[in-house]
């Protein structure tokens, strides 16, 4: 009875109460993997695009700039020495805040709905995927993610050419005390985003190159998720269940250079046509395919793959720390 004393019925006296941090306290005993993935997923996607900052600002000046066009950024080390001569070590991160607005729900979204596609996909009695199913489910992924952040995506690469554009001119920019150039500053994601849909179309506006992107970006998340799943099952050892810390990272690497091999033209298609209507910009494209004509007739089918070694050294490190901080994040909360 109540004021008895006695230990009330409905919370035993040996239970524990469910502590704050704890998944049950906010959600009880519903399935919250999906959340769990979410999360691991864009924890996964700051991490790695951060790492890789400096040569992902690199391969969009590479990718933007047509040929002969005063280039100003020739060779990775010439690249990342101009770089640093006329912006500092804030040039590496220019666009980074940026593009950590946009991963983190690229990834997240990316790797959440890949984990759900793979079990609406699973063949009863079986555990893992054939490839026709992973590919699908991989492909799925890629469309949710792009189509979810695509927007930010073409602010974060308006924000990183701006800069490059400011310096066109940069000899005649005022220098600091250190005589570098003083850049002037720069619209920030708000801003950009607000004057993208104002002056040049709108929503459709927001979406320019969305075509392409798909294009590239679905085969390219399919064969990174069939790659990785390949080689983790190559390199785990035997009577494990799991490749170690190096050999994910590893197994990410090889799996983002195969895949971004194979679908490199696309991205270069994609910012080419976040660009297009930009000032200062000399090449102008009224469709995917009419920039595709264009680039094969002025610049060759070389001009398909611009930046492409520069990507190589970005791709490895960012889908080797991605796959392996989204397995380290998803250990972890398998506790949550």
């Amino acid at each position: 009875m109540a004021g008895s004393g006695e230990p009330s019925a409905l919370v035993p006296s040996n239970v524990s109460p469910t502590p704050m941090w704890s998944s049950r306290y906010w959600f009880g005993d519903a399935d919250v993997t999906w959340l769990k993935h979410l999360m691991a997923g864009g924890v996964s996607g700051a991490v790695s695009r951060t790492v890789v900052s400096p040569l992902e600002r690199m391969k969009i000046l590479f990718q933007v700039q047509s040929k002969g066009a005063g280039s100003a950024y020739n060779g990775v080390f010439g690249t990342l020495a101009k770089i640093w001569r006329e912006e500092g070590i804030a040039g590496y991160m220019r666009g980074n805040g940026t593009n950590v607005v946009r991963i983190v729900p690229y990834s997240a979204v990316q790797f959440a709905t890949y984990e759900q596609l793979k079990k609406l996909l699973m063949e009863e009695g079986k555990t893992e995927l054939d490839t026709p199913r992973r590919l699908t489910a991989g492909a799925g992924a890629g469309i949710a993610s792009v189509a979810a952040t695509y927007p930010l995506d073409i602010v974060r690469t308006r924000i990183s050419v701006q800069t490059a554009h400011a310096l066109a001119n940069v000899d005649k920019l005022p220098k600091d005390a250190r005589g570098r150039p003083i850049i002037p500053k720069m619209p920030g994601i708000a801003e950009t985003f607000v004057h993208i849909y104002k002056n040049e179309g709108g929503l459709r506006a927001t979406y320019r190159g969305f075509g392409a992107t798909l294009a590239g970006v679905a085969p390219y998340i399919a064969l990174n998720f069939q790659c990785y799943e390949v080689l983790r099952k190559f390199f785990t050892p035997a009577g494990e269940a799991a490749p170690s810390g190096t050999r994910k990272l590893i197994c990410g690497a090889l799996a983002g250079c195969c895949a971004q091999t194979i679908t490199y033209p696309f991205d270069v298609l994609r910012r080419r046509m976040q660009v297009t209507s930009m000032s200062g910009i000399n090449y102008k494209y009224s469709s995917t395919f009419d920039a595709v004509r264009q680039m094969i007739k002025t610049e060759g089918i070389l001009g398909l793959y611009r930046g492409l070694v520069p990507n190589y050294l970005k791709v490895a490190p960012a889908i080797g720390v991605s796959f392996w901080s989204y397995e380290l994040a998803k250990d972890a909360l398998k506790y949550w």
